[in-house]
C-alpha cells in the first residue's frame, strides 16, 4: 500500500511538471497571425492532413478556398463533401502528369488553377486556403518559385494557407511557421493491392 502511495505521488509530481511547463508555453506564446503549414514527404496522407483541416475551419464557420493540383479528373470524396459547405475549389483537372505527357498543356492548366488561387490568397474574406499538391507544380517548373513565395507572403495577415506534396523547395520550408514531414513505412500498393474508394480517394 505505501509503495502504491510512493507511486501515485511521483506520477502526480511528474504531471504538474509537465502542467506548469505547457502552461508556461501557452502563456509565452501571445501573437495572433494567419500560419504558414506545409505538409511533405514520401507517405501517404499529405492530402487528407490539409483537407482535414479544411473541414476543421469550416465545422468553425471559417471560409475555405482549396486549390487542387494534379488530381483533378478523380472523383473526390473531400471536394464532394466540402463544396456543399461552402468551400470554394480552383481544380487543375488534368490528372496526373505521367498520363497526360503534354508539359504545355499542363502548364497552362497550372497557371490557370494558380491564377484562382492567387484571387484566394489577395482575399482576406477567406481564413484558411489549401494549395494542394503544390510542391509537384514548382519542382516541374509550371509555377515560379518567386511567384509562389511572393503571393504566400503577401497574403493577408490572419489567412493560412497549407501546402502539400513531395519536396517541398527549401525556399518554402524556410517561410513556413509549421512543417510536418509524412514518412512512408509501407503502403498498401506497393503489395499489388488497388487503392480503395473512401479511405484512398
Amino acid at each position: 500500500m505505501v509503495d502504491q502511495t510512493n507511486k501515485d505521488e511521483r506520477y502526480k509530481a511528474r504531471q504538474q511538471k509537465v502542467k506548469t511547463e505547457v502552461d508556461a508555453r501557452v502563456e509565452a506564446a501571445q501573437e495572433e497571425k494567419g500560419l504558414f503549414l506545409i505538409i511533405t514527404g514520401n507517405g501517404k496522407g499529405k492530402s487528407t492532413s490539409g483537407f482535414g483541416t479544411i473541414a476543421r475551419a469550416v465545422g468553425h464557420g471559417q471560409k475555405c478556398g482549396v486549390g487542387q493540383f494534379i488530381k483533378g479528373t478523380w472523383d473526390c470524396g473531400e471536394r464532394n463533401l466540402l463544396e456543399g459547405h461552402g468551400v470554394n475549389f480552383a481544380v487543375m483537372a488534368t490528372g496526373f502528369t505521367w498520363e497526360t505527357q503534354n508539359k504545355a498543356a499542363d502548364t497552362a492548366a497550372a497557371q490557370a488553377t494558380w491564377a484562382e488561387c492567387k484571387k484566394m490568397l489577395a482575399d482576406n474574406s477567406y481564413d484558411v486556403v489549401l494549395l494542394d499538391e503544390l510542391t509537384y507544380m514548382v519542382t516541374y517548373g509550371y509555377i515560379e518559385l518567386d511567384e509562389v513565395v511572393e503571393a504566400i507572403s503577401n497574403r493577408p495577415a490572419m489567412q493560412s494557407v497549407i501546402v502539400t506534396g513531395r519536396g517541398a523547395h527549401r525556399s518554402l520550408i524556410e517561410l513556413a511557421d509549421t512543417v510536418s514531414e509524412v514518412r512512408s513505412i509501407k503502403h498498401a500498393f506497393e503489395s499489388g493491392i488497388k487503392a480503395r474508394k473512401g479511405v484512398d480517394w
